[in-house]
């Protein structure tokens, strides 16, 4: 059996050429974060760190570092319980390898690659990072259980990943914390991971759940404890410059900042070269907001003054608002976008309270402790922006600098009195201006994403308005389904829509089982509302692929490669833990997995046909919409 390689995708994951993979002693590894970065003074060394005794590894307050050398606890009589085959193949690991002693021990946090006797190796590490948690600043946060392991590269894409287990015990950011994970909340970042990289959207992935059957983890009630090994090409934050910037540490913010520059994007010259100019090729999307903005904007920098700061801050806007495009373009809602959950390089970052929309509601938020509704749905384009205001303020003496950022007494001494007033300025016109590109990535990339799911080929200045809020205004209004909506809106036949007897007939497909809901609404005014939309669909469809049957199977084909039949609900994903956790199942797990990873498929392998079809179908009544909490 081999593995399928090419050139990797935005997320870093493959797409092509056949590569058979490597073991996992043969899967090249690499420490670059720890010998880049400055280490906790405490542990200064791996030495220092693994002679210590592991409670003495326990919360306190780090200061100066960007992370503490610590070893996972260990797990005992640990089973795993699902494996992701595609994160196998983008790792570049050999199919089998899952089953070797040292894979099972790896991700139970029962081995390292650091050897004691000779003091060599790798060592594991927790980041330190801080963030602002629903709009208030909460200080010292950092991975408080999560440790990564060591960077490990693909043979064939060359692509390198930071593998890292979360629930592997405590750190010095644990805080009031046991460094645990339960069983539910890491059989759902297992399975959402690797759902968004299969829709396309960027996320960091999940290589394997291990249960951790000793482990009795206490949050709202006692609960079985589970590990999951997860990868990134970073794990770094806005958070991270963050807690940085709250302790005046300017030596430590340029350091950060060149280290992302150079070690987890592609170099300086791979960033954006000119203010409000399209991103170079190495961008993660072809957008060319630069269209988009009018004039005037470009106006108040010269080229000259936006130093290699600015870039890198300008292309971690870019990239966080594609991530945010495409979550909603298909319906992904977060629930907890902290600036310690947004991600340096524009990925979905640790998954708490998310859900996929079931009804189009904007104003739906699936964490039940957000009564104000922060991270509703309709929120997140704002709220990333939010955040990314945050990191402009971390960068803002680098960016205010221009051309004398790299002078000694700049870079030594900071910001002189005279100089302060030219800095904040040029600081305050660069963020604003970054933030009109950021709106028009987003708009953007929003578009295209929403083109083809609606099943369109060229551009209509007027498709926005007249197709794209007029549909979602029809979702809301009626409570349909808003990923049933395109999956089945793949399927209409031109030849049904002709007249106004078959638009009615069609309209009825989007409907729930039991009929029309929704206030105020009926069956005839509910159908007479879509047959209209539906219309002018038609018309706007015909104008790409004309009117015979032909175009319609090659529409349909396009349509059911962007519009997933399955996303992972949180019905199915409740059901999945339910089964897991009290039903001892285990073969559900892969089941699942089978599904999230090939979401666009009208059928899978996974051996119960009508368990497929009743995890595509519709939402039961009383689970949608379901909230839950922060707690795992």
């Amino acid at each position: 059996m081999t593995a399928q390689f090419s050139s990797t995708t935005p997320n870093g994951s493959s797409n092509g050429a056949t590569f058979a993979g490597v073991s996992l002693q043969d899967l090249p590894k690499s420490d670059t974060f720890t010998s880049k970065l400055p280490p906790d003074p405490e542990f200064p060394t791996p030495s220092a760190s693994h002679n210590a005794p592991r409670q003495d590894l326990g919360p306190r307050m780090v200061k100066g570092a960007l992370y503490t050398y610590v070893r996972p606890e260990e797990t005992v009589d640990p089973e795993i319980l699902g494996i992701s085959p595609a994160a196998m193949r983008d790792i570049g690991l050999q199919a089998g390898e899952e089953t070797t002693p040292d894979f099972k021990a790896l991700v139970a946090g029962n081995k390292t690659y650091w050897d004691p006797s000779t003091k060599k190796g790798i060592y594991p590490w927790a980041q330190c990072y801080g963030g602002y948690q629903f709009g208030s600043w909460a200080g010292q946060l950092g991975d408080g259980r999560a440790i990564s392991l060591f960077e490990s590269t693909n043979p064939s894409t060359q692509t390198r990943y930071e593998i890292q287990l979360k629930g592997a015990g405590k750190t010095p950011y644990s805080r009031f914390a046991d460094g645990k994970a339960v069983l539910r909340s890491s059989i759902r970042e297992f399975i959402v991971s690797e759902a968004l990289n299969a829709l396309h959207i960027p996320s960091t992935r999940a290589l394997s759940l291990t249960l951790a059957p000793k482990a009795k983890v206490r949050r709202e009630r006692m609960e079985p404890g589970a590990i999951v090994a997860r990868f990134a090409q970073s794990w770094l934050r806005i958070g991270t410059f963050d807690i940085l910037r709250a302790r005046g540490d300017r030596k430590n913010v340029r350091k950060l900042a060149t280290y992302v520059a150079e070690n987890v994007y592609s170099g300086w010259t791979s960033l954006p070269s000119i203010l409000l100019e399209p991103a170079s090729a190495t961008s993660s999307s072809t957008v060319n907001p630069a269209r988009d903005v009018p004039p005037e904007k470009t106006e108040g920098v010269s080229p000259g003054e936006e130093n290699r700061f600015a870039r890198l801050y300008r292309e971690i806007a870019r990239r966080n608002a594609i991530t945010v495009a495409y979550w909603q373009a298909y319906a992904f809602t977060n629930g907890v976008l902290n600036t310690d959950n947004t991600s340096l390089l524009g990925l979905s970052l640790d998954f708490g309270p998310f859900a996929f929309l079931d009804n189009f509601d904007p104003s739906y938020t699936p964490n039940h402790d957000d009564h104000m509704l922060r991270y509703s749905y309709r929120s997140q384009p704002s709220i990333i922006w939010w955040n990314l205001l945050r990191l402009g303020e971390s960068l803002g003496e680098l960016i205010g600098a221009g051309s004398r950022v790299d002078e000694d007494q700049f870079v030594n001494e900071g910001v002189t009195k005279a100089f302060a007033p030219e800095l904040i300025q040029r600081a305050e016109t660069i963020i604003e201006r970054v933030g009109d590109e950021y709106k028009a990535v987003f708009l953007a990339e929003y578009t295209r994403l929403m083109r083809q799911r609606f099943g369109l080929t060229s551009e209509n200045a007027k498709d926005f308005d007249e197709l794209f809020s007029e549909a979602l205004d029809t979702m809301e209004a009626l409570e349909l389904d808003f990923n049933h909506f395109f999956r089945r809106l793949s399927s209409v036949k031109m030849k049904d829509l002709e007249n106004e007897e078959g638009r009615k007939w069609v309209a009825g497909r989007f409907f729930h089982a039991e009929g029309v809901t929704g206030l105020g609404n009926n069956e005839e005014g509910a159908r007479e509302r879509i047959a209209k939309w539906l219309e002018r669909w038609r018309i706007r469809v015909q104008d790409d692929w004309g009117n015979d049957d032909e175009g319609d199977r090659k529409r349909e084909v396009e349509m059911k490669k962007v519009n997933p039949k399955f996303v992972p609900r949180s019905w199915v994903l409740d059901e999945l833990i339910q089964r897991v956790e009290h039903g001892g199942e285990r073969d559900v797990i892969g089941q699942v997995m089978e599904m999230a990873l090939n979401p666009f498929e009208d059928t899978w392998e996974t051996g119960d046909r009508k368990q497929e079809e009743r995890w595509c179908g519709d939402v039961p009544r009383g689970n949608r919409q379901m909230m839950c909490s922060c707690s795992s």
